[in-house]
Order: structure tokens, then C-alpha cells, then sequence
């Protein structure tokens, strides 16, 4: 049996509400917040896995001076894959996503969609896992 190794690649944005953004992420795609530190309102880090493989990495934006990893919140764009675009677009509008494009069969062989989180940041979700190497 071949075990799959830690993700090494951790896609990363910023929110002008943290908190709110991660609450999304978990209501609306299914994410599992693994890891979230901070205080208050300012949340430093959070790991949001997601289930089959990988995650994201996610914090509150912060002042820009003070800021070693200036992201502005909207500005994120991530491809995820899913084995049920259909069900996942309807519990990601569901849950408020705004709908870039609905699901469609692609010339490539998959079937995917996009939509917007409440901070602008677009998710586009499909069957394609990638060429092989």
C-alpha cells in the first residue's frame, strides 16, 4: 500500500473578515478548519483541509506596513478537485457563493464550475485531477 504524502504546494489568501471567510469555506465547499490561531478578530493563521487532499492557508489582512505577506482580500483564484461538481455547486449557492459560471462539461474531460466567496476570491471546482507526470 503506497501512502500519500503531506501537501507540499499550500495555496494562500487573505480576508478582510477571517473568520467569516472560514465559516464559508466549511458551510459552503466542505473545507475542515485543521489549524486557526489569533486574537479577537485578527485571526494570524488558519489551515483549511479539504478532505480528499490538501487545504488552504488563510489569514486576516493586516496593515500593509506591517505586512510580510501583502495579499489584498478578492484578489485569490484556486482549482479544486471534486468527484461531485453538481452536488458541491448546489451546496455552494446554497450557502450564498456567487455563481461565475455553472457546471459544464469541458473539452478536457471534466465538469467543473466557478463561484465567488463573500470576499471576491474565485473557487472553481471539477473532476479534472491533472495530467500525469
Amino acid at each position: 500500500m503506497t501512502s500519500i504524502p503531506a501537501p507540499q504546494v499550500w495555496p494562500t489568501l487573505r480576508a478582510n473578515d477571517a473568520e467569516a471567510l472560514i465559516n464559508f469555506l466549511v458551510d459552503a465547499f466542505g473545507f475542515e478548519p485543521t489549524a486557526v490561531f489569533g486574537k479577537g478578530d485578527l485571526i494570524e493563521h488558519a489551515q483549511l483541509s479539504w478532505p480528499p487532499g490538501g487545504g488552504v492557508m488563510l489569514g486576516s489582512v493586516r496593515d500593509v506596513a506591517e505586512d510580510a505577506w501583502p495579499m489584498q482580500p478578492g484578489t485569490f483564484g484556486c482549482y479544486v478537485v471534486t468527484d461531485d461538481p453538481d452536488a458541491l455547486f448546489a451546496r455552494a449557492t446554497a450557502a450564498g457563493a456567487q455563481v461565475v459560471r455553472g457546471p459544464a462539461d469541458q473539452d478536457y474531460g471534466s465538469r467543473d464550475f466557478t463561484v465567488r466567496d463573500p470576499e471576491g476570491n474565485h473557487w472553481s471546482f471539477g473532476t479534472y485531477r491533472g495530467e500525469p507526470r
